[in-house]
């Protein structure tokens, strides 16, 4: 303690220093050694100015200086917990002294700047009657306008001191409040710093709802979670009215997985545009692309012979050859056709700096005409059964408490390995760091080294893939045909615009483009359960995109 009873500081206080003096001592041939020998191995390890027998020597002293250095911290391991909790709990105990008088003085500071705001404002306020009551007095001789055009002045100077008046006040407040979340930050800090780098999950904890208060803001909040709030409660009114109208219950096992199943293909062209959209892009072939790899597929795996020729050839009978070969054969075509195509008009954006719109909607012309051409629109009939139920099936889990059958679809396998694919790469290397570089800003990824030409083309690819995959497993939902999937690529790009990925490039994640998804499926699903026409479920998705893009862009000119 200090004079004058306040209390000072843990960079104040004398004992925590000796804390950590004592247990830096006792780390020193241990902990701290093992670290420091670790990171002379990795140097040698890099250096190629070594010869072969001296790097080795080296690594080999630093492998038996780190044995030496875990023993002695095995030997002192009892004597540093117990110091490390000892220091923890004496810093925790100052910190709490410390943060209470911050928190006073703070609390004291903001009351000030409030109290000083309020008064200004009357000041400013009085000022205003003063001036309007003088411009009033002096109005005989002068015009209408110019009397106006000096009320107009005097209203805009007072409204311009207003301001400044209470932007002083907010900063006080906003210093008022960080000086007060700081004095736990450094707490938090020392801590780690005393138990040598590792947190504890109450600090931690707490420290991010503090973070969260002093950050929150109501208009940020809105602004960020606005769309979803009100799709929160339009799905409660959903299951709300579900019942009250004989529809039964919404909110049901059987329910919930069928949205999910519903969920699972278009996953994958969610997640094949979403890498598009970052890059701020789009794409609209989707639709065609669902299209192609299905009818490919269901020619492939339709019992018997096609009834369909494709470009007056066939028509085939693939039933010859083993059923592991014509689904390998199916899926490998199908995602084959969707990179090319996809690669294709990657190029042109690539290249040419196209615009993806226009790239896009040149390839889905291009395999639309093909394909009708090609099938003369006929579809190409039902896949095998067999693996129809092996891959796009349902495994049977038991039975509710209704005694309706529980069934859990198989598709939703596939689309959570696909959600895991993305999430990788997306977060765990480089191309993905690429992505978020060359859609936030081309021209400076370009100067920073990166090839915007391969990793725009790299997007397409990727995305030409995940449209094959699945298209593909579109192929075990219904009958394919050249119209399959019209449509779809509004759904995805909306799903994505919903999940926050900003058509205005570099911001996003891939949780947003499954939660999108997810939303969109179960809109559509909810709409259909309650008996609404099909034609008025356009409204709704309608409504919700121009929402989504208009808060997208809201954030975008607020950044700016």
């Amino acid at each position: 303690m200090a004079d004058n009873n306040k209390v000072i500081s843990i960079d104040e206080d004398k004992r925590i220093a000796q804390y950590t003096d004592q247990l830096r001592k006792l780390r020193t041939d241990g902990v701290l050694k093992q670290g420091k020998l670790r990171d002379e191995m990795v140097a040698a390890k890099k250096n190629k100015l070594l010869e072969p027998a001296q790097r080795e020597q080296i690594i080999a002293d630093c492998r038996k200086g780190i044995d030496e250095a875990r023993a002695d911290a095995e030997v002192h391991k009892n004597e540093i917990n117990a110091l490390t909790k000892e220091a923890v709990a004496y810093v925790n105990k100052v910190s709490s002294a410390y943060e209470a008088q911050v928190e006073a003085e703070q609390d004291a500071v903001i009351a000030q700047a409030r109290q000083a705001l309020s008064a200004e404002q009357e000041k400013i306020k009085a000022s205003l009657e003063a001036r309007i009551a003088e411009i009033e007095k002096q109005s005989q001789g002068i015009s209408d306008a110019e009397k106006k055009s000096e009320l107009n002045i005097a209203k805009y100077e007072s409204d311009s001191a207003l301001f400044d008046a209470k932007r002083r006040c907010a900063t006080a407040v906003d210093q008022a409040k960080a000086a007060k979340n700081q004095a736990f930050i450094d707490r938090v800090q020392k801590n780690i710093s005393i138990r040598h780098g590792k947190t504890d999950f109450a600090e931690e904890t707490k420290l991010k709802w503090r973070n969260y208060k002093f950050n929150f803001k109501a208009s940020k909040f809105l602004l960020d979670n606005g769309l979803y709030l009100a799709i929160i409660i339009f799905f409660v009114v959903c299951i709300i009215l579900a019942p009250l109208k004989g529809n039964g219950n919404l909110l049901t096992l059987p329910n919930i997985f069928t949205i999910l199943e519903q969920s699972s293909t278009r996953m994958f062209y969610a997640l094949g545009v979403a890498g598009l959209i970052l890059l701020a892009g789009t794409d609209l072939s989707i639709g065609r692309m669902v299209a192609l790899g299905a009818v490919i597929t269901g020619l492939i795996l339709h019992p018997g012979t096609n009834i369909v020729t494709m470009f007056k050839m066939g028509p085939w009978n693939f039933t010859a050859i083993p059923m592991f070969w014509r689904v390998a054969m199916a899926l490998v075509l199908s995602i084959v056709l969707c990179t090319i195509f996809s690669a294709f008009a990657g190029f042109f954006a690539a290249k040419l700096k196209m615009h993806p719109f226009i790239c896009t909607l040149g390839t889905q012309l291009i395999i639309y005409g093909l394909l009708f051409f090609g099938t003369s629109g006929t579809p190409v009939g039902s896949i095998d059964s067999s693996i129809k139920d092996a891959i796009g099936g349902r495994w049977i889990i038991g039975m509710t408490g209704n005694g309706e059958l529980l069934t859990f679809p198989k598709l939703i396998i596939p689309a959570i390995f696909a959600i895991i694919v993305a999430w990788f790469i997306w977060n765990k290397t480089v191309f993905g760091k690429n992505m978020y570089a060359v859609g936030g800003n081309s021209e400076a990824a370009a100067v920073s080294g990166i090839s915007v030409f391969w990793t725009t083309l790299g997007v397409f690819i990727m995305a030409g893939v995940f449209y094959g995959c699945g298209s593909f497993l579109e192929a075990f939902r219904a009958n394919a045909s050249a119209g399959t999937g019209q449509g779809y690529e509004l759904d995805a790009i909306a799903a994505c615009v919903v999940g926050g990925i900003s058509f205005n490039g570099g911001i996003g994640k891939i949780k947003g483009a499954v939660i999108g998804v997810i939303i969109f499926t179960g809109l559509t699903y909810c709409l259909t359960f309650l008996g609404i026409d099909t034609n008025l479920q356009f409204v709704f998705k309608g409504f919700i995109i121009l929402a989504a893009v208009s808060l997208d862009s809201i954030k975008y000119l607020k950044k700016k």
